[in-house]
């Protein structure tokens, strides 16, 4: 199955050992197949510096985990209407589309009220990982 995380889940992920921890290290065993684009790694970066004060090579080292767990890094390209109540949120729509994502897991209530994009499927960090069950 194709998913791309949102940057809440990465940050989740590094902070606390759990369900997102866990997802992951599924996607670093090809659990899943996991897309990463561009603006989420910037993100990502941004988020870790700024609010957890992480250093340069702490940023360095989480980024290159995370883009080890990816299948693929890809810009994420453009919605060609505006999609998301957080306009924000829209290039992670378009990221999960040009991805042909099956899944976007994202704890971003503006992101999960649309419960689908297209054909992919928004849910969250733990009903994502209750597929695995």
């Amino acid at each position: 199955m194709r998913v791309v995380f949102d940057t809440n889940v990465y940050i989740a992920a590094f902070v606390a050992d759990g369900v997102c921890a866990r997802l992951l290290r599924r996607a670093r065993k090809r659990e899943c197949e996991l897309f990463l684009c561009h603006i989420l790694l910037r993100e990502f970066s941004a988020k870790l510096k700024g609010k957890f004060r992480c250093t340069v090579k702490e940023i360095e080292l989480a980024s290159a985990l995370i883009e080890e767990a990816a299948v693929a890094i890809q810009d994420e390209g453009i919605i060609s209407t505006p999609t998301c109540r957080d306009k924000n949120d829209d290039p992670i729509l378009a990221c999960a589309e040009r991805a042909a994502a099956d899944y976007l897991v994202s704890g971003d209530k503006d992101l999960l009220v649309l419960h689908r994009h297209g054909r992919c499927k928004i849910i969250s960090p733990r009903d994502f990982e209750l597929l695995f069950q």
